[in-house]
């Protein structure tokens, strides 16, 4: 993981699968849900839109504009919640999946971030894709920890 001179977070892990499972766990509907939010929709097409409730009440919105079956995919990101510094369609993320020995060498590229915003982006991505590997790999990466502290914490408000 490094942050470019541009600020870009680029983040690079190797997965244990096929470029075309490592696809199907971004742009499948119960796939995508299974490592990253609870709830949401996506038309996994150039101009289709997601909109994911990721953890606690955050909810990300965005545009697909690349969609390379088993090569790229790239999404503008953003945050629907009233005063974040990143609003839906400021950055692009870009996954790029490569066949590899191992299975598939995937590139994730989350640009046009806040310079207060980066290191948040990277640990998320970092915190999601680990999830992603999980499940591609053939595991479940049962609940995520980060929205049952959330619910947790709004309990004890």
């Amino acid at each position: 993981m490094t942050i470019t001179p541009e600020g870009a977070v680029v983040i690079k892990r190797r997965i244990k699968a096929p470029p075309e499972t490592v696809y199907a766990c971004f742009t499948e509907h119960d796939r995508r849900l299974s490592w990253q939010g609870v709830e949401g929709y996506f038309e996994p097409r150039p101009g289709g839109v997601y909109r994911l409730r990721v953890v606690g009440d955050a909810i990300a919105a965005g545009t697909f504009t690349t969609v390379e079956p088993y090569r790229r995919i790239v999404f503008s990101w953003g945050w629907e919640n009233e005063g974040d510094p990143v609003p839906p369609g400021s950055s692009q993320v870009k996954v790029d999946l490569a066949p590899d020995a191992e299975g598939t060498a995937l590139t994730l590229t989350h640009s046009s971030l806040p310079e207060h915003a980066r290191l948040p982006h990277q640990d998320g991505w970092e915190h999601y894709l680990a999830r992603l590997a999980v499940l591609a790999e053939g595991g479940d990466p049962g609940p995520d920890p980060w929205m049952q502290e959330a619910e947790e914490a709004e309990e004890s408000d």
